[in-house]
């Protein structure tokens, strides 16, 4: 597991763990720079101790990820797949679980670029393979209000919306998804409702006395959120709802 102390990331090795525990498994490694229980020591970024942490491994969840890092997924994902390699590739690990972000391969934010090189590493890798995509989390809509909402008058992008999900729901989908055969590009999977930025800050703000307003942002980003590119409507399996997480 890559990631496991990150948001979803917690959620899913404490589901693995469940999962295992319950058919005697050996239990989940959790990838970390650092020391911990039951922790591998090893680094994505440089490829250092990424075999002794593979060795023996079957199926690797890969969810670590660095939004403000440049292309540090795809340098990850790339030393993640060279490790594989090199201690048998597919004759032992069978099954390469990958999450990643509803558009990235239309979206021009360059975060959701990075996000689709390293799918393509992946398919590309011979390793078996799954890459789930879901919308944004509950969690980061939540932390976006919340910065906004530390000024009294809130300025959101116009006709603009979200469709956020829960944590929890996308480690139950992953760890499902852990448990089966690879299936390389599942069907996305979104939260239960689009809606609208100012619902979203009205909802975090539960009466908190702001003056929300939209405004049009510029650029090619704004424009692709507007047209909804990060949205997947047919796929609202979520079901806990922004104001249940908040």
């Amino acid at each position: 597991m890559t990631g496991g102390t990150g948001t979803l990331g917690r959620k899913v090795v404490a589901r693995l763990a469940v999962e295992s525990a319950a058919v005697g498994g050996a239990g989940v490694r959790v990838l970390s720079r650092g020391r911990g229980r039951g922790s591998f020591v090893g680094d994505l970024t440089t490829g250092d101790g990424l075999r002794p942490a593979l060795d023996g491994v079957t199926t690797v969840v890969h969810c670590a990820t660095a939004p403000r890092a440049g292309d540090a997924d795809v340098v990850a994902t790339r030393n993640l797949i060279a490790a594989i390699g090199g201690i048998g590739g597919a004759g032992q690990v069978r099954h390469l679980v990958y999450i990643s972000i509803v558009g990235v391969d239309e979206h021009p934010y360059s975060y959701y670029r990075v996000k689709r090189e390293a799918e393509t590493l992946i398919e590309r890798s011979g390793v078996p393979y799954t890459i789930l995509r879901t919308t944004q989390f509950h969690e980061l809509i939540a932390m976006i209000a919340g910065t906004l909402a530390r000024s009294p008058i809130v300025l959101l992008p116009t006709r603009t919306s979200f469709q956020p999900i829960a944590a929890s729901e996308v480690a139950e989908r992953l760890v499902a998804l852990a448990a089966g055969p690879p299936a390389g590009r599942v069907p996305d999977m979104g939260g239960p409702r689009v809606r609208t930025c100012a619902d979203l800050m009205h909802a975090y703000l539960r009466g908190r006395p702001r003056l929300v307003a939209s405004v049009p942002y510029p650029g090619r980003v704004a424009a692709a959120y507007r047209r909804g590119l990060h949205l997947t409507p047919a796929h609202a399996d979520g079901k806990i709802t922004f104001e249940e997480a908040l």
